[in-house]
């Protein structure tokens, strides 16, 4: 055995996440490495425009509930290093995380997350992601299809989702 390949140092999939390249976004689903380039144009609009709609009334308490954290593209750490999503958007409510981490794991369960679907990305963000979310009790969970000009609203219930909307082009949310 070749020298390089007796000391070689086997990565664990955090270490493996950590050591990408920035233009790429992991996520580690059970037990697996996944990666995706960061979003296209669409996408990045997209995720822009929900987080300034929901800014004013949901965190800052502007014309809204105010008493939330919203965040995008969190790193959330259902299992410290083990099991990591980064939702494109996530909201926490604040009695249950009263104070944002120093670091960037997130290790409290969101309350809300938001998956903008992209061809690259729809079948992870549907097959891989919403039974992860569910798993661990995410509350509620949407899907944002840019393209198509669609939101689909889930609740869990009963450690299944349920539709509980499906809008379209300038349906009111």
């Amino acid at each position: 055995m070749p020298m390089s390949q007796a000391h070689a140092v086997i990565q664990s999939p955090y270490e493996q996440l950590l050591a990408l390249p920035e233009n790429l976004v992991g996520e580690i689903i059970g037990g697996q490495l996944h990666t995706q380039p960061r979003p296209a144009g669409p996408h990045g609009v997209a995720e822009t425009s929900l987080g300034a709609t929901l800014l004013p009334p949901f965190q800052r308490g502007k014309d809204g509930p105010g008493g939330w954290w919203i965040l995008v593209e969190p790193e959330v750490h259902f299992i410290r290093d083990i099991e990591v999503a980064v939702p494109d958007l996530a909201g926490w409510r604040r009695e249950r995380m009263p104070l944002i981490p120093e670091d960037h794991r997130f290790e409290v369960v969101p309350d809300w997350v938001c998956e903008i679907l992209s061809p690259s990305t729809v079948k992870k963000d549907r097959i891989l992601k919403l039974p992860l979310y569910a798993r661990y009790g995410v509350a509620h969970a949407w899907l944002l299809d840019p393209m198509a000009r669609t939101l689909e609203a889930f609740e869990l219930r009963e450690g299944a989702w349920t539709l509980i909307g499906s809008l379209k082009d300038e349906d009111a949310v």
